[in-house]
């Protein structure tokens, strides 16, 4: 059996894994994933026992029971490109054995929830509005770097949407890849609005905005609005789901990204004031994780 390269599995001296800052036992079979560090805080806050606590940069995490539940909730800092990170380091942690440097015959899947924040697409999703990403379309490239995507993606919608918005050749291919159907089922209600989120390699361009630059396709958003999909539509954007998508489905792990709609895009209407409404999102994920 091959042995993974210091160079390419990099183990810090305390044993833990490079970014993450943690140790294989540090992280439970359940993972929700925040971008921002100071929400594993209020999530913890909820935990009835914390087992462990880590910091590195961006990337802070907390386990802890939950009921009768063991819960890791971490921060991913913003971006596909973090996920990148994020995603590949937990594998490592249950799938890789840290001191040999070898993959484990034996190959664990853990259930991953990102809750997040986003901005709508469609007219008639409310602000404050849950909402539940049925499949991603990454606008960021990162799982065409990667075999088999082509086997985990609907290539369909993939070339339909290209052609419909007149796809610039210079951007970044798009991919799209569906929620896990069984972590879908358990825990989107009625509550949620479901659709299909953009996950955007950036704020302001990759999204349709304009300041003082620019953009390639100022008619963008336009056309994603009315796109169709047979009776499939997109409804929002964000800037990690895709390859949370993408990089569970290639690793054999289950993912959902359910999410806050505090701006509508078309509607121009905002919330700032949003966490109490994250509050009761972070709620109902628990109970049902």
């Amino acid at each position: 059996m091959s042995v993974i390269e210091p160079s390419e599995l990099i183990i810090n001296p305390d044993g833990t894994i490079f970014h993450l800052h943690m140790k294989p036992e540090q992280l439970a079979d359940h993972v929700i994933l925040v971008g921002d560090p100071g929400r594993v805080k209020m999530i913890a806050g909820f935990f009835d026992q914390i087992e462990s606590e880590t910091e590195n940069r961006e990337f802070v995490s907390a386990t802890g029971m939950y009921g009768s539940k063991r819960i890791t909730v971490l921060s991913t800092g913003i971006g596909t490109d973090n996920i990148d990170i994020v995603i590949n380091e937990l594998d490592a942690l249950v799938n890789i054995d840290l001191h040999t440097r070898q993959i484990k015959n034996e190959r664990k899947s853990l259930s991953i929830i990102r809750i997040g924040t986003s901005g709508g697409l469609q007219g008639d999703i409310p602000v404050n509005a849950f909402l539940a990403s049925r499949k991603a379309i990454g606008f960021d490239g990162l799982l065409n770097f990667y075999e088999r995507r082509e086997e985990i993606s609907d290539i369909a919608f993939e070339e339909s949407f290209k052609t419909f918005v007149q796809w610039n050749k210079l951007l970044p291919s798009p991919y799209v890849v569906e929620a896990d159907q069984d972590l879908f089922d358990k825990i989107v209600d009625s509550e949620f609005t479901v659709g299909i989120t953009i996950s955007a390699p950036g704020f302001y361009g990759p999204q349709g905005r304009e300041l003082r630059l620019k953009i390639v396709d100022p008619l963008i958003n336009d056309k994603i609005e009315v796109f169709r999909f047979g009776n499939q539509r997109i409804t929002n954007y964000e800037m990690e789901c895709s390859a949370i998508y993408g990089l569970s489905k290639l690793l054999g792990h289950k993912a959902l990204t359910v999410c806050i709609i505090i701006a509508n895009r078309v509607s121009k209407r905002a919330n700032e004031d949003y966490k109490p409404v994250m509050v009761k999102l972070v709620q109902k994920v628990l109970d049902r994780i």
